[in-house]
């Protein structure tokens, strides 16, 4: 009641004014001659004061008048007062004359909401909306990059390349994928971190809610590439590998040349750990880790805040179409949808938002070593050295995964397999790599017309079955080995 009394007083001596000169005083200190920002006054208590802050601001001010019943704003009081341990009955403080005519300010507002039946943060949403802060659309903000064949297509140095021009980088998927940025001395390897996280510094890093995580290598990775706690958030619903889900795919997947990371196991608890029945204990999820409690947030608020900034987002799929777990050629198949389809729904991202699609594609696809499932007209080291001209010695030190270090299959390009890709994507760029295996030589080409015939002739296949640009092409792993023809 004090503080009815004092804020009468200040009404009575200049009719509200002093609520605007305080508004204007701290507005001109925190951002000098010219305000910008959001401001909020919590709250004004007659319509004086509302028509003070609107003369000194004008079309910039926003009155919200929240509004409740007497009953709900009497059960409110009380349990306030009980937590301040003040005792003053509501029924008192209602008998001052500001507060008895505080309902009047609606007939005044821009936006009035009604507080009944919704939680603090439900107001905040509806506010945020009535105030046209959230986009009136879908927002085509987000761009996503995926493999178009059997993975290793060189999805992390396409990353790399484009990585400085987005404010957000997300990446899906799990630890049985590593990814391979240029960088000396040696090359950046990702198995959980988004591929660009040293080529944009400024980026912020997510996890999504289908990320399957190994803590100790994603902590591992954390140190190596000196991640700050406030840039990487992970989402808290993502899936925790636990060592025995190691040790299990180690001995019952060796059939399908899984690379053993306990990916898949994972996935399958985080499934039946539903109900009553679990396969295995112990369940954690992200949100479980004390490890990684400092990097949980809710993605959705992340993503969310990007959209209503404007700020660019990119994500990274891993592995390729053709190891999808509904897609690819069962059983030699990796546990999650590697489409774009399935990397938006991992990463918790509408289809809606998505502006761009870059399917990455090798001009000599491979599957890992071993009992890895079918590839069409396999070929041998041997005959790739006498066609590009690069040496058996150098291609195979070239061909190891980055995960298992085992070597891998090489075959034919894939035509059939190429347009099944398209489809599956609905890609609206294609970015080429490996173009030096057509003919060492393109590791001198900085140009589209460097190239040498036979590659150019190669695009423009590629360009006519999957109807789409080849916007990229990488010519060698180093510092200008990308050639670059976007539109975008």
């Amino acid at each position: 009641m004090a503080f009815q009394r004092a804020g009468d007083a200040l009404d009575r001596e200049d009719g509200g004014k002093w609520v605007r000169d305080a508004l204007t005083s701290i507005v001109m200190e925190s951002e000098g001659s010219t305000p910008s920002g959001l401001f909020v006054v919590d709250s004004v208590k007659i319509e004086s004061q509302v028509q003070g802050i609107r003369d000194a601001f004008g079309s910039n001010v926003h009155h919200i008048h929240v509004t409740a019943e007497p009953d709900e704003l009497k059960c409110r009081y009380n349990k306030r007062q009980a937590d301040l341990d003040v005792s003053t009955p509501y029924e008192k403080v209602r008998k001052n004359k500001t507060e008895r005519n505080i309902e009047a300010l609606a007939k005044i507002a821009d936006i009035v909401v009604s507080t009944d039946r919704c939680t603090k943060d439900a107001v905040l949403v509806r506010a945020t909306a009535l105030l046209n802060l959230y986009p009136r659309c879908s927002t085509n903000l987000v761009d996503v990059i995926v493999g178009g064949q059997y993975g290793s297509e060189g999805k992390g140095n396409i990353v790399g390349h484009i990585a400085s021009e987005y404010d957000l980088l997300v990446r899906v998927g799990g630890p049985n994928a590593g990814h391979k940025v240029f960088a000396e001395p040696e090359p950046e390897a990702y198995f959980h971190l988004p591929s660009g996280t040293r080529r944009a510094p400024g980026a912020k890093l997510l996890l999504g809610a289908g990320a399957v995580i190994y803590p100790r290598k994603l902590l591992e990775e954390i140190a190596k590439h000196k991640v700050e706690v406030g840039r990487l958030s992970i989402d808290p619903q993502a899936m925790i590998i636990e060592d025995m889900d190691r040790k299990r795919e180690a001995k019952a997947l060796c059939s399908i040349s899984s690379t053993a990371q306990g990916v898949g196991l994972a996935s399958a608890r985080k499934i039946t750990g539903r109900g009553e029945y679990q396969e295995s204990k112990p369940f954690r999820l992200a949100k479980d880790v004390d490890e990684l409690r400092p990097y949980i947030r809710e993605s959705q608020v992340l993503l969310e805040d990007c959209f209503v900034a404007g700020k660019k987002v990119l994500l990274e799929g891993t592995q390729g179409t053709l190891l999808s777990i509904h897609h690819g050629s069962y059983p030699h198949v990796t546990s999650r949808d590697t489409t774009v389809a399935g990397c938006l729904a991992d990463a918790g991202i509408a289809p809606s938002n998505v502006d761009k699609v870059l399917m990455v594609c090798r001009t000599y696809p491979i599957r890992v070593g071993g009992p890895s499932g079918p590839i069409e007209i396999e070929l041998s080291y041997e005959k790739l050295a006498e066609r590009s001209g690069i040496s058996v010695d150098e291609l195979r030190k070239n061909e190891k995964t980055t995960t298992t270090n085992r070597q891998r299959r090489i075959a034919e390009f894939d035509w059939v397999q190429f347009k099944r890709a398209v489809l599956l994507n609905g890609p609206s760029d294609i970015a080429l790599t490996f173009a030096d295996y057509l003919d060492v030589k393109n590791r001198n080409a900085y140009r589209v017309e460097q190239l040498n015939e036979e590659t150019l002739n190669f695009i423009e296949e590629l360009e006519r079955v999957s109807g789409r640009p080849v916007s990229m092409i990488s010519t060698a792993f180093n510092w200008r080995n990308i050639i670059d023809r976007r539109n975008w």
